[in-house]
């Protein structure tokens, strides 16, 4: 296999479908933001450590940084940038975060963010002892986990509440 070969992959990501031709060792992350410009997915440790680069694929977390595009062909990927309802408006959960301070330099949030996203979805009335280790697989150097639990705890209120 030529360094240079490519192939096509078509890949919803936030609901709009892109079909592109891409070197077939590029990273599902690369892709996302250098390909398609969603610079919202970070790159911290690119080893699939430290949780910077979490998406949705196809509902679940995965750490873009260890995909290569070309495994997601036909697959559908959330990233920060899709989270939110419209432009003017937050997910419940991007509001607790900023409510309760869950975030202070934001490298790690989008990670949180889906990472929690999905952790909710499953559990909607979760412990602040299970949204510790819902988040264990992400690290944070500025917040102390604290806001960040917090805010998880309030999201799933919001999110409850927004389901009655």
């Amino acid at each position: 296999m030529e360094m240079t070969d490519k192939r096509t992959i078509t890949v919803s990501v936030n609901g709009t479908k892109h079909t592109k031709e891409v070197p077939v060792r590029i990273t599902l992350a690369d892709f996302i933001r250098y390909e398609l410009g969603l610079t919202g997915t970070h790159l911290g440790c690119e080893h699939g450590v430290c949780g910077a680069c979490t998406i949705l694929l196809d509902g679940r977390s995965a750490r873009s940084c260890l995909m290569l595009a070309v495994q997601a062909d036909g697959h559908e990927v959330l990233t920060v940038e899709g989270i939110a309802p419209g432009p003017d408006a937050l997910h419940p959960l991007q509001e607790a975060f900023r409510d309760n301070h869950g975030l202070q330099c934001g490298f790690c949030t989008p990670g949180m963010l889906t990472t929690l996203l999905e952790f909710l979805g499953d559990n909607p009335d979760p412990t602040e002892q299970e949204v510790r280790v819902a988040i264990s697989g992400n690290l944070c150097r500025c917040t102390g986990y604290q806001g960040i639990v917090l805010a998880a705890l309030d999201a799933a209120k919001r999110m409850k509440a927004g389901r009655a």
